[in-house]
């Protein structure tokens, strides 16, 4: 069987979560979010969307520690649960994470030109497969060059917010929403913090997997919680939550609100260059675990290929891509969002119920079974609060991965016998 090759330590490691979740909350859900819970809510389903996250990159760490291939939750739920819960869980991820990488490409669509913003998302799927396919250390390279430059850009609108613009503390309490209105925003904002399974879906590819892993996740997690609980309040504080609720690009009006319109094209661009770096490390990990499904015949076999020379999944990457551009000609960004976040919602409930069968964990003095049910309850809980057009098509795709899977069970028991 070809493997994939070890190269990445815990800064790497790192900066593959950071790339995949820094910028894809602040530039695409913290509107719609704020919609559904106001402004209080917005910053309590941030903390709620971030403590269930916790709780699954708690899981995820120790599984990935104990399974160092690429997969993800695909390896662990067939692991630990069986074949099929394995593979419904590789199946709501490669078909969540197509539908959010049609949403990542369409936001830098509308971005950088908006009278023609599904070519140009055609344009950066292909780019950055390109990059994609010469090679992880690649990848990771131009990664860490969009991370830096997301992180000066929000700093920037922090910096800005809090100087120049009037941040009113009050209108945190304003536009309260329901119970139901947070757990909705927990929802959608947990799309933002879901980069971090691209560290354990890179599984195979890192250095002493059992103690880079569990360092990585935790890291990226804690720094992106940080910046978007910073940014969260600066932007309440200085839009309010209906401006924010009904703004297409939030971070661009609170430069223009703080009096400085002329630095909204810089946000901006800092925008389309945060959302590149999410679609180059999502392409990324989606393509690793179609690999790992091919290599036990839940897809093609064929797709199981690793290239010669750069040693990268080809085939299940340029499928994906494929696919992805078929998604961005007839796709819609908050849909897609809603679709990709039910999907992987029920793909970590399945991680933390795996995580639960490992028992407690002696080195570590969390209570890492506690955690694990908190993260599966947590889950499904956020999944069924989703829109209701985002719950029927999300469950409506992974019934039909099951029916799939029953049909293809059956005709390989019937050829056997």
């Amino acid at each position: 069987m070809d493997r994939l090759r070890r190269r990445l330590g815990v800064p790497d490691a790192v900066v593959v979560g950071l790339g995949a979740m820094l910028g894809a909350g602040v530039f695409v859900v913290f509107a719609p979010a704020a919609a559904a819970a106001g402004g209080t809510g917005l910053l309590v389903a941030l903390a709620l969307a971030g403590f269930v996250a916790y709780c699954n990159a708690t899981s995820s760490a120790r599984l990935a520690a104990r399974y160092p291939e690429s997969g993800g939750t695909y390896v662990y739920g067939r692991e630990r649960l069986g074949p099929f819960t394995g593979f419904l869980a590789g199946w709501g991820f490669v078909v969540g994470k197509t539908a959010s990488c049609a949403a990542m490409a369409l936001t830098i669509g509308a971005y950088l030109w908006p009278g023609q913003a599904r070519l140009v998302a055609v344009g950066a799927v292909l780019a950055v497969t390109g990059v994609n396919l010469r090679g992880v250390t690649r990848t990771v390279a131009a990664t860490k060059v969009l991370v830096v430059v997301v992180l000066a850009v929000l700093a920037l609108v922090a910096v800005t917010g809090l100087t120049a613009g009037e941040v009113r503390l009050d209108r945190l309490a304003g536009g309260g929403g329901t119970a139901r209105g947070v757990l909705t925003a927990a929802g959608l904002l947990f799309f933002a913090f879901a980069g971090y399974a691209r560290i354990a879906t890179l599984g195979e590819e890192v250095r002493d997997p059992a103690r880079t892993i569990p360092r990585a996740v935790p890291l990226a997690l804690g720094v992106v919680l940080a910046v978007y609980l910073l940014l969260a309040v600066v932007a309440v504080g200085v839009l309010g939550p209906d401006r924010l609720a009904d703004s297409v690009a939030p971070l661009a009006d609170v430069v223009t609100v703080a009096g400085l319109p002329g630095l909204a094209w810089v946000v901006r661009a800092g925008a389309t260059v945060a959302v590149t770096g999410v679609l180059l490390s999502l392409l990324a990990g989606v393509g690793r675990t179609l690999l790992a499904m091919a290599r036990r015949r839940d897809v093609p076999g064929a797709l199981a290929a690793v290239h010669p020379v750069h040693r990268v999944p080809h085939r299940a990457e340029l499928t994906v891509a494929a696919v992805v551009v078929a998604v961005v000609a007839l796709g819609d960004v908050r849909g897609a969002i809603g679709f990709s976040s039910c999907t992987v919602l029920v793909y970590y409930a399945i991680t933390n119920a795996a995580a639960w069968t490992l028992g407690p964990d002696p080195t570590r003095r969390l209570p890492t079974r506690a955690l694990a049910a908190l993260g599966l309850a947590g889950c499904l809980l956020l999944a069924v609060n989703l829109p209701a057009a985002s719950v029927l098509a999300g469950f409506g795709v992974l019934a039909l991965g099951a029916l799939w899977y029953a049909v293809r069970s059956r005709w390989s028991l019937l050829r056997v016998t």
